[in-house]
């Protein structure tokens, strides 16, 4: 059994896996799989991938039909063996070689349920602005448990709030036990994973080290422009987290979360507004929006 299983999405980043896997496989901490999952992508990654294959026996290179990031890591979750998951964007970077052995290390000594770091993160030239923040260790301290309603809690009231699954390292067994896998077939996919993920830990830890950089462009998620889509997948988030789950900071969180959906999402064109208003409203999100947001849905330009 590896001691940690790199889960690798793979869709169309050919121009940046050299750099991914690089930082991977040149790991002090040796006894890794790196599960490199191609979905289904149109340019050379699979050639690059196969290429890297060759060379390193702890790869393993999966193939199939575009599911999106969930399919993606939800299958490298059905192959990992690893003791503990680590979860990476494919157009990421490792920053520190010994990155990977001191989590597992930290995680390991401490019995962790998984454990959070911090990250820096570059954006290309075409890509101007990107406000949610990745660095949030300095709001906790090292080496002491925190329960998962505390901790959200705290982030949500710091207005520093993240759920991105490349800062984490995740106890395998943890996961199979509260079973929890990524919901098909949306984007924001992260929201719900993590929330549920940290909700359902009394066990977390923080690791006040930078790990990994990350790429920030005009053609990943966090690099376009809001949609309808944006906003149907958030509120896709918010069915489920209640299905998850009634209890106050399930409500909190979403008040956080919807009122600046409904904000940013200004921007999409006066024409698509009516359809994911009525599923709000029909929904009973309208309290968690709030008023402000509502009008500057309808009237900011």
């Amino acid at each position: 059994m590896p001691k940690v299983s790199v889960v690798l999405p793979i869709y169309n980043v050919a121009p940046y896996l050299d750099e991914a896997f690089q930082s991977v496989l040149s790991q002090s901490l040796t006894d890794i799989e790196v599960i490199a999952v191609n979905d289904g992508s149109t340019d050379n990654s699979q050639e690059v991938i196969e290429r890297y294959a060759s060379q390193d026996s702890r790869i393993l290179a999966l193939s199939q039909e575009n599911q999106g990031l969930s399919g993606a890591r939800n299958t490298a979750l059905r192959h990992a063996t690893g003791e503990y998951i680590y979860m990476m964007d494919s157009d990421d970077i490792l920053s520190n070689p010994d990155a990977i052995r001191i989590c597992y290390k930290y995680a390991k000594q401490n019995k962790a349920d998984f454990i959070f770091f911090d990250g820096d993160r570059f954006l290309e030239k075409d890509v101007s602005d990107c406000i949610s923040t990745i660095k949030r260790t300095h709001l906790v301290e090292e080496n002491k448990k925190y329960d998962g309603e505390y901790l959200l809690n705290l982030m949500l009231d710091k207005s520093n709030h993240n759920s991105a699954v490349w800062l984490l390292l995740i106890d395998h067994n943890y996961l199979n036990n509260i079973g929890l896998s990524f919901y098909p077939g949306i984007i924001h996919e992260d929201e719900l994973f993590t929330t549920i993920l940290t909700l359902s830990s009394n066990s977390i830890y923080c690791l006040k080290r930078s790990f990994v950089n990350h790429r920030v462009r005009s053609s990943s998620i966090m690099g376009q422009r809001y949609t309808t889509r944006n906003i149907n997948c958030y509120l896709t988030v918010a069915d489920e987290l209640l299905r998850f789950s009634r209890a106050p900071i399930i409500h909190k969180f979403l008040r956080y979360t919807l009122s600046k959906v409904f904000y940013t999402a200004h921007v999409i064109p006066f024409k698509d507004k009516p359809p994911v208003f009525i599923r709000a409203l029909k929904s009973g999100y309208l309290r968690y929006i709030g008023i402000k947001s509502v009008l500057a849905f309808w009237l900011k330009s």
